[in-house]
C-alpha cells in the first residue's frame, strides 16, 4: 500500500508479505530516500525473522511478516505530524492486520503517544484475538516496558543483547578470544547503543561508535557506560563527555578502523560493492536492517568474512515482544536476557556449522532454516503468502 501525505507531499509505505493467523509483524521506520522496494525487501525479512523462532512447543508461535517506511527526515520538526497522518491512514490495518513498533527514526514511545492521540489502544491490537487473556497479556508486556536495567529500558536492550549474543557465538566459532577481540559499532541508537553495552560487558574492546555527527574512537576501547548516559534521543553522542585517548573523525571511516567485529547498526545499505574492499574485521553482524548488499555480502564470503545476516542477529527485537505477549517469559530482566541467550546461541551456532559443512554462506544456512519452518508454520496452520 503506498500513501501521499497530503500537507507535505512525502510518501509513506506498508507491506504485508505473509499473514499467518490472520497477523503480520513489522516495525515502521522514517528516513529521507525510503523506497517501495526498501520496504518490500524489509517486510520478506520479517517473515524471515518470525519463521526462524519457530519452536512448536513455545505458546508464541510465528506471524506473518510486514513492514512500514515513510519517506521523511525524522529531524524535521513536521515529522511528528506526518507519522500520525500515516497512522491514521493506516488504522484499519493497524486494528485488524499489522503489528507494528519502533524502527530506524521512529520510537516506541512516541508510537503510542500518537495512537493513543488517534483513539486506538495499542500498536499490537490486531493480535489480541490470538491471546488467551488479553488483557493479562497486555499488562504483562507493559510491566515489562516499564523494567530498566541500569538506565535503559528492557525493550531497549533485548534487540542489542541478541546482536551482541550472535557476535560473541561467531567469535568463538572462529577461535577468537572475545577479550582480546575489538569491535566498531555504527550506529549508537537503541539498537547500537544496547549492542555496545553487552560486548563491553562480555569484555570486547568497543574500539569506535559512528553516529550522525561523525566516529568516536579510542584503540584502548571506548567507555560505553559513560557515552550511553550523554547521548541524546537519535543516539547522537555528547562530545563534552569525550575522555583523555578518545578522538573524533568523519563517519565515514567506521570501515577502516581495525576490529575482529563490525556492527553496522543504523542504516541500511551502507557496505556495497564500493566500500566493502576496506574492511579488515574477521566478523560482520548486521544489527541494522539490510545493511549489506547482496554483492558486498558476496565478496565478504570471498574473502573468508562471515557475514550473521540481520533476520537473525536482530530476531531478538521481534521475538521478545511476543515471547513476553504470550507469557512464554515474564516481566523481569533476567528472565528475558536468559531467553534471548539462550535462543542466538541456538540459531548461530547450526548456521556456522552448515556453513562449515557445506562452503556457503551464514545467509543460506538460515534461509534454509527459514524455508523449513515456513513449511511447517504453511502445514500447522494453512495460511499462504499475500500477493502483491
Amino acid at each position: 500500500m503506498s500513501w501521499t501525505d497530503p500537507a507535505t507531499g512525502c510518501r509513506g509505505y506498508l507491506v504485508i508479505d505473509r499473514l499467518v493467523r490472520g497477523v503480520a509483524s513489522g516495525g515502521l521506520r522514517m528516513r529521507p530516500g525510503c523506497t517501495l522496494a526498501e520496504v518490500r525487501g524489509l517486510a520478506k525479512g520479517m517473515t524471515r525473522k518470525e519463521a526462524l523462532n519457530y519452536q512448536p512447543e513455545d505458546r508464541y508461535l510465528p506471524l506473518g511478516g510486514a513492514k512500514g517506511g515513510i519517506d521523511f527526515d525524522p529531524y524535521d520538526p513536521p515529522a511528528r505530524e506526518v507519522l500520525k497522518r500515516y497512522l491514521d491512514a493506516m488504522r484499519p490495518l493497524i486494528e485488524r492486520y499489522w503489528t507494528m513498533g519502533e524502527d530506524l527514526g521512529v520510537r516506541q514511545d512516541v508510537i503510542d503517544e500518537v495512537l493513543a492521540e488517534l483513539g486506538l489502544s495499542s500498536s499490537v491490537e490486531a493480535i489480541y484475538p490470538l491471546l488467551d487473556d488479553p488483557v493479562a497479556a497486555t499488562e504483562r508486556l507493559a510491566a515489562a516496558f516499564r523494567v530498566r536495567v541500569a538506565g535503559l529500558g528492557l525493550d531497549e536492550l533485548v534487540g542489542g543483547l541478541g546482536v551482541a549474543e550472535a557476535a560473541l557465538t561467531g567469535l568463538d566459532r572462529l577461535g577468537l578470544d572475545r577479550r582480546e577481540s575489538r569491535a566498531v559499532v555504527q550506529g549508537f541508537g537503541s539498537m547500537g547503543g544496547a549492542t555496545a553495552r553487552f560486548l563491553a560487558e562480555a569484555g570486547v574492546r568497543v574500539v569506535a561508535i559512528a553516529d550522525r555527527q561523525g566516529l568516536v574512537a579510542n584503540p584502548a576501547g571506548l567507555d560505553v557506560e559513560r557515552l550511553l548516559a550523554g547521548r541524546d534521543r537519535f543516539g547522537v553522542i555528547d562530545r563534552d563527555r569525550l575522555q583523555p585517548g578518545d578522538s573524533t573523525a568523519p563517519a565515514d571511516g567506521w570501515l577502516t578502523v581495525p576490529a575482529e567485529v563490525l556492527v553496522p547498526a543504523a542504516v541500511s545499505y551502507c557496505i556495497d560493492h564500493e566500500n566493502e574492499a576496506v574492511i579488515t574485521a574477521k566478523l560482520v553482524v548486521e544489527a541494522a536492517n539490510l545493511p549489506v548488499t547482496a554483492e558486498a555480502e558476496a565478496r565478504l564470503a570471498a574473502r573468508g568474512i562471515p557475514v550473521i545476516p540481520d533476520f537473525v542477529a536482530n530476531s531478538a527485537t521481534n521475538s521478545w515482544w511476543w515471547w513476553t505477549l504470550f507469557g512464554d517469559i515474564g516481566p523481569d530482566a533476567e528472565e528475558s536476557f536468559t531467553k534471548v541467550r539462550t535462543r542466538l546461541r541456538e540459531l548461530v551456532d547450526p548456521l556456522f556449522v552448515h556453513s562449515g559443512q557445506t562452503g556457503g554462506t551464514l545467509r543460506e544456512a538460515a534461509q534454509q532454516l527459514c524455508d523449513t519452518n515456513l513449511a511447517a508454520i504453511d502445514a500447522r496452520f494453512g495460511d499462504v503468502p499475500v500477493r502483491p
